[in-house]
């Protein structure tokens, strides 16, 4: 399991600088920034021995770019999200079940840490395949980005590599296109499709699918299309 850290939009140098200095704490080393403030002496001095990564991190302009290639795309949050809107619920994940989710695996995963002031966007997470906060007291819930990255990448580093290749996101961003074909031919309720849509990426991410499960699936997919068509039964 590679851990891709992306932050997204951060805003002070200094929480850049420490969140750094925390993966090289834990041995991670891939990070990526979205549109990030400007890292001077503050934010370097901050990462002390992990310099490196921020001169090596990648810079660019939009979160797609910065996912090309993943496999899977957890969200941090530090608000209890039971939903990104009021019918699909997101069950979040604490960082210990996470680490058990990915046992075992291999794979490129992105873990996005979001905006000091709001955090991730409701349409960034919904792109996320599974949500993860850290669970803290009730009388103040929301911790500094750079505390939560610390406690995330101290549990995902207890993952133990494995032989289970998780599949692509090109590869699950076809399966998803696949179901909605399938979903359209079939008159699915066009105000009910995307709600769907997103129910399905949010089942199957927290199933961290692997390329054969995928083109299982494709094959029932293209299976039940050929069927109705041969048999001409209406939906």
């Amino acid at each position: 399991m590679n851990l891709r850290v992306v932050l997204v939009e951060p805003i002070y140098e200094g929480n850049v600088g420490s969140i750094a200095r925390a993966m090289k704490n834990f041995g991670f080393h891939q990070l990526v920034m979205v549109n990030p403030c400007k890292i001077e002496n503050f934010g370097l001095a901050m990462a002390s021995h992990a310099q490196d990564l921020i001169r090596g991190a990648k810079v660019v302009s939009s979160l797609e770019e910065a996912l090309e290639g993943v496999c899977l795309v957890v969200g941090s949050t530090g608000v209890s999200v039971h939903s990104t809107d009021e019918h699909i619920r997101v069950p979040g994940f604490t960082p210990e079940n996470l680490a058990t989710k990915l046992q075992g695996t291999k794979g490129d995963v992105a873990l996005l840490l979001g905006r000091e002031d709001n955090g991730l966007t409701r349409e960034e997470l919904k792109i996320c395949d599974m949500i993860v906060t850290v669970p803290t007291g009730q009388e103040y819930s929301i911790m500094n980005i750079s505390h939560a990255a610390a406690v995330l990448f101290y549990a995902l580093s207890q993952v133990e590599p494995g032989e289970v290749a998780l599949a692509s996101r090109s590869d699950q961003d076809r399966l998803y296109e696949h179901f909605r074909s399938a979903l359209e031919e079939g008159r699915y309720p066009l105000h009910k499709l995307d709600k769907t849509m997103l129910m399905l990426r949010r089942i199957f991410g927290r199933a961290s699918l692997t390329d054969r499960e995928v083109q299982t699936l494709h094959g029932v997919i293209k299976s039940l299309r050929w069927g109705s068509e041969s048999h001409g039964e209406e939906p």
